[in-house]
């Protein structure tokens, strides 16, 4: 299986990159997990919220395509504890699934286009998080839940 996590603009803190790139070069030994950049919106920060929106919904929808498996990270999400997530993630596995896809939207959240096309919601806590460090907390959770499948000591429940 094959889990892309599609996220709105660039990393740009470098603390969060070697973060983003540590947990990437972990997960590469257990399954094929690709960052998708969607690119910031040229000039932005000139446009009204609701256009930026649609102009980041356009790239998110082409960045899934026809990917059954869908979620939207939010803090208003279902939650799970890490075991959990694990159980979730290898629940997809077992049922043959090609690909999950997990979105971090942009500042201000997605459009309704991209709610009406996720098969869930998922927070990865109550708590707002900045969408960089977001980055780093799902890669690392999807790592932890690698470990958790097989058994390995990373996580200590």
């Amino acid at each position: 299986m094959k889990i892309s996590v599609v996220v709105v603009g660039k990393t740009v803190k470098g603390f969060v990159l070697q973060g983003v790139e540590e947990y990437l070069k972990r997960l590469k030994r257990y399954l094929k997990v690709d960052l998708v950049v969607i690119p910031d919106v040229k000039a932005g920060k000139s446009l009204p919220v609701d256009q930026l929106m649609r102009k980041e919904a356009e790239q998110i929808l082409l960045a899934i395509g026809n990917c059954k498996e869908v979620f939207l990270l939010d803090e208003k999400g279902a939650e799970y504890t890490s075991e959990e997530l694990a159980s979730f993630i290898e629940g997809k596995m077992v049922a043959g699934a090609k690909e999950v896809v997990f979105i971090v939207g942009g500042a201000y959240g997605v459009t309704h286009e991209v709610k009406s096309r996720v098969s869930g919601v998922v927070a990865l806590s109550k708590l707002t998080f900045s969408h960089q460090m977001v980055r780093v907390v799902l890669l690392e959770q999807i790592y932890r839940s690698m470990t958790i499948i097989r058994g390995e000591p990373y996580h200590h429940a």
